[in-house]
């Protein structure tokens, strides 16, 4: 029996899987993040190697028959310098088969559901929606980085909380608890208002724009502990979020839903949120993806065996 391989690169993490053709898990590895638009492509392919040495330790290479790598930023590979690089580290790792690589979405809409068609919400450090046909990408809404959109995102709520923060500083009133928050992960430690004011602007501003993103967790955290400005943080959140789901979709459609993303998990405030607002919008099912890995494996085991192709155990 064949062997098939999946891989799901990242910004900071590379997850690899091995399946046989019965969908039986065999092995798994994982390396660091290998998106070349944020990594060096050399440094990128190289945790792609890694990651597939380790899902293959112990087992016969020669057995993989067919090979799937889901990626964020996979249009760098349409340089051929960038392509050659990759390719290079999928037959130093012992492959022989093609690699076909697919989109971050795909991947991670197959490992959420059987359908061929539906739409996938990736919501982590930036946000974006897209919609599936035959398994494939035919379109995306937003995703446009942080600074033209990503509305929704980890970057946006983590912008979101410091603004609110600092919209309290400029009052006398009692400041939340999602304001000590942020002033305390900030290191804003002095008691007067208009410094304390001065100081996290100065804090976040001396930081890349990306790093607004790891506030989230703590409109998250405030959130569950019912924190008003952290509630309405999540709302919006959920809100704009839905509103890009839904423009990636026909009126009327019913065709699955799948989120993925650090946002939007089974214990997320804002995923919770979200999948309330599209099962209400759509009537759809709406289902979380955790492992986009499993999910590039069986595209990987439909291209060989078509739709009977089992799903990973």
């Amino acid at each position: 029996m064949g062997f098939v391989v999946g891989l799901d690169a990242g910004g900071t993490a590379t997850r690899a899987v091995v399946l046989d053709l019965d969908g039986t898990r065999l092995g798994a590895g994982v390396a660091g993040g290998a998106n070349p638009n944020s990594h060096p492509p050399a440094r990128a392919a190289s945790q792609i190697g890694d990651a597939l040495r380790a899902a293959l330790e112990g087992l016969d290479v020669r057995k993989v028959q067919s090979g799937v790598l889901g990626m964020a930023g996979s249009s760098k590979l349409t340089d051929p310098a960038v392509a050659a690089l990759f390719e290079k580290a999928w037959a130093e790792a012992g492959l022989r088969c093609p690699m076909r690589v697919v989109t971050d979405c795909e991947a991670a809409f197959a490992a959420g559901s059987a359908s061929p068609d539906g739409t996938v919400v990736v919501a982590g450090t930036g946000s974006i929606a897209a919609r599936i046909v035959d398994h494939k990408l035919r379109g995306t809404t937003g995703g446009y980085g942080w600074l033209l959109g990503d509305e929704g995102s980890a970057f946006w709520m983590g912008r979101s909380a410091v603004r609110d923060t600092l919209g309290q500083l400029e009052t006398d009133e009692p400041l939340s608890a999602l304001a000590e928050a942020v002033l305390g992960m900030s290191l804003v430690e002095t008691a007067q208002r208009r410094r304390m004011w001065s100081r996290l602007i100065t804090v976040v501003n001396s930081s890349p724009p990306i790093g607004l993103a790891r506030y989230a967790p703590l409109v998250s955290a405030m959130a569950a502990d019912q924190d008003p400005h952290a509630l309405d943080i999540v709302d919006t959140a959920a809100r704009l979020l839905a509103d890009t789901a839904m423009a990636a979709r026909e009126p009327g459609e019913r065709t699955p839903i799948v989120l993925v993303g650090s946002l939007v998990g089974p214990s997320s405030p804002v995923g919770d949120r979200l999948r309330s607002l599209l099962r209400a919008r759509t009537g759809a099912t709406v289902r979380v993806a955790t492992e986009g890995a499993a999910g590039a494996a069986w595209l990987a085991a439909l291209d060989l065996l078509g739709p009977t192709a089992p799903r990973p155990a």
